[in-house]
Parts: structure tokens; sequence; C-alpha cells
């Protein structure tokens, strides 16, 4: 807390008087936090590119202890802008995900991303059948139902485990191909066994091992993504 702050604070003031004395954008403010970021992180194991993502990341959640479960494949960049330039479909596990991905970010990066871009089954009625009847999770049918779109495309996982676990056995039996993934459900079933089985099927990827994860972060991840990707074309 600045000195400001406690000043206000201590004068029974509410706190939001600071800012209305100080006055930061939101611009501001978020570029505030990406340099506290950079100055309080603990040691980064990775490349320029990859720490943009982590950075993001770390400011979606504040929580520095993800930066030690943080994966990246050796080709994961390179592949990320290879498909977001070239508009790639991209399948989410849930709405949430599908709510929260800008698409002005996913245009910068490639002009003919439009909604109808980010396939999301989960609430389809033939998905929910098919789970019912069959007493599994509708993630698994959602993936199911989204297998040509995954062949070459992007996959985003934030919330479903199980999704991820068919996406593996399509890619292991069905030689489904993704261009590209990022793997980070969140849970405590199956969670990081899905992942663990994934990030050895040779895919491009960026991961969270272990149980963390979760729709923010993947949002996260995939928007800094496209800040890469919009670079890249600006040159």
């Amino acid at each position: 807390m600045n000195e400001d702050s406690s000043r206000i604070k201590r004068s029974g003031i509410s706190l939001i008087h600071a800012l209305y004395d100080k006055p930061m954008s939101g611009e501001a403010i978020e570029a505030r936090s990406l340099e506290i970021i950079e100055q309080e992180a603990p040691s980064r194991p990775f490349s320029h590119e990859q720490w943009q993502v982590v950075k993001r990341m770390l400011h979606t959640t504040a929580d520095f202890g993800l930066v030690d479960h943080i994966r990246f494949s050796d080709d994961a960049i390179e592949a990320a802008v290879m498909a977001l330039t070239g508009g790639c479909p991209i399948l989410v596990d849930s709405n949430m995900i599908r709510a929260g991905i800008s698409l002005a970010r996913l245009r910068a990066a490639c002009e003919k991303y439009s909604p109808e871009s980010l396939i999301c089954h989960v609430a389809d009625e033939d998905v929910a059948a098919a789970a019912r009847e069959a007493g599994l999770p509708r993630s698994l049918y959602a993936v199911r139902k989204a297998r040509s779109g995954l062949d070459k495309g992007i996959a985003v996982f934030g919330n479903a485990p199980v999704a991820l676990m068919e996406l593996n056995r399509l890619i292991s039996e069905e030689e489904i191909r993704p261009a590209f993934v990022i793997a980070m459900p969140v849970g405590f079933v199956h969670v990081t066994e899905s992942k663990d089985e994934f990030m050895s099927l040779g895919v491009p990827y960026v991961a969270v091992a272990g149980r963390r994860g979760g729709s923010p972060l993947a949002v996260s991840a995939l928007h800094a993504l496209c800040g890469l990707a919009a670079e890249k074309r600006k040159k």
C-alpha cells in the first residue's frame, strides 16, 4: 500500500479516493502490473517469447507458483503463431472460454477469424443426450463431435480433463493431429494423468502440469499467443 493509500485508510475515507486523487487508466494499471511481475517473478527457464505467455498467465492469477508448472513443447511458439496467423479453427472445452476469448485479439493475428471460428459443442442437445445415455461427461462427446475441426486446428482446454483424454485418444488411435493445444484443465480427477499422457504424444502445446489450470489461464495463454502472432504479421 502506497503512502497516499495509507493516509486515506487512516482517515476513514474510502480507498477509491486515492485513485480519484491520482488517476490511473486501466491500461496504466495493466502496465504497472506487468512491471511488478517482471520485478517479483522467480527464476524463469523460458525463452523471451515463452515468457510473454507466462507473464500473461501470472497477470491473470497473481500466482507466481505457476512458474514451476508451466510447460512448452520445443515447437510451441512457432506452431501456435503459424496456426493463429493461418486462422485455424479453435475448439474450446467450455462456453466460459468461448465467451472470454477476444475476437479483436484473434483478428490481430488473422482477419478471417469470426465468432464461428470458436467451436464448443458441450451444450448441444445431441451431445447431452449421448452423455446421458452412456453415463459419461458431455465434454467427451463434445470433442468427438468436433473431430474433423481438430485435425490441423487449435484446441483450448481449461476446464475438462475428460475432453483432453478424448483428444489424446483421437491423436493416438485415429491419427488426428491438432496444429496446437493449450492443455490446462483443472481439478482432481483424471487431471494430472490426462496432461501427462497428452504431453507424451508429440503435439505442439503449452500446458500447466499437475492439478492447476482453469478457463482464465487458458484464455490468457491464447491472448498472449495472439499478441506474438500479431507481432510476426507486422514484421
